[in-house]
């Protein structure tokens, strides 16, 4: 299949970018997207020129580096499916596809299509450790965990923190990454005892970090590759006022 290709280039976060143009006229409808690209760089290197820099690794949709937008759209037009594992059938023959980065001022153009998103990493630390010890394996799945509370722990500790939710929303939220980092500690009984501090360490470094505020558009859990619920953002938001609450001095206020 022929393909035209428009792949944003930026030489690095201080140069100026561009969409440049590439002929792309033997994709296989077998390939994945990135071995799309692979075939791609493997065209410019043999004729001197410098590869299209993209973020890969597990390219098996676990690892969540992988990330950009095409033709609008985190990831690609298939719902729940990361760029990785987004397959060239789902294209034509004679499409053109608009390949760009994550759009967001807290995740800095590094190189073409790759972006800095260390700031989740920086969310989650902010987070700490839990303090509940529960030995060995076996003595941690003898704690009894209602099932609800475990399927919903597990519906959040799929975010592979890949930021698809920050490129798809309008004001480049990381609201449903942090939620779901939140609230998959926050359902079970080991994330108890820091809860409230986790909650409002969090949200505090993500806004620090300069992503934009969450007006619940929806556009995240839509784009995002595990289908996470933006339910947790609801839930994420009732953890820090009472974490919030419950932590100020007598008197004092909260701040916006």
């Amino acid at each position: 299949m022929r393909l035209t290709l428009h792949v944003w280039r930026q030489r690095n976060g201080r140069a100026e970018g561009q969409f440049v143009k590439y002929d792309m006229p033997n994709a296989s409808e077998d390939m994945s997207f990135l071995e799309m690209l692979d075939v791609l760089n493997e065209g410019l290197v043999a004729q001197g020129q410098d590869p299209v820099a993209f973020d890969h690794d597990c390219r098996e949709g676990i690892c969540g580096m992988c990330g950009f937008v095409i033709n609008g759209v985190p990831h690609g037009p298939e719902r729940g499916t990361t760029a990785c594992q987004l397959h060239m059938r789902k294209f034509k023959d004679g499409d053109e596809l608009w390949i760009e980065p994550w759009r967001a001022s807290a995740f800095p153009v590094l190189k073409d299509l790759s972006v800095n998103r260390s700031a989740f990493d920086r969310i989650i630390q902010a987070g700490g450790f839990i303090s509940v010890h529960t030995g060995s394996a076996p003595d941690g799945n003898a704690l009894p965990i209602a099932k609800e509370a475990s399927d919903r722990a597990m519906d959040a500790a799929q975010c592979i923190g890949c930021g698809a939710c920050v490129a798809a929303c309008p004001n480049a939220s990381a609201s449903l990454f942090t939620a779901a980092k939140i609230g998959h500690l926050g359902l079970l009984p080991q994330g108890q005892p820091e809860r409230d501090r986790r909650a409002v360490s969090m949200v505090e470094r993500m806004n620090a970090e300069g992503f934009g505020h969450c007006s619940n558009l929806g556009e995240c859990e839509a784009a995002c590759p595990k289908e996470i619920s933006i339910e947790f953002i609801a839930r994420m938001n009732r953890d820090y006022l009472g974490g919030a609450f419950s932590q100020r001095p007598a008197g004092a206020r909260i701040e916006d």
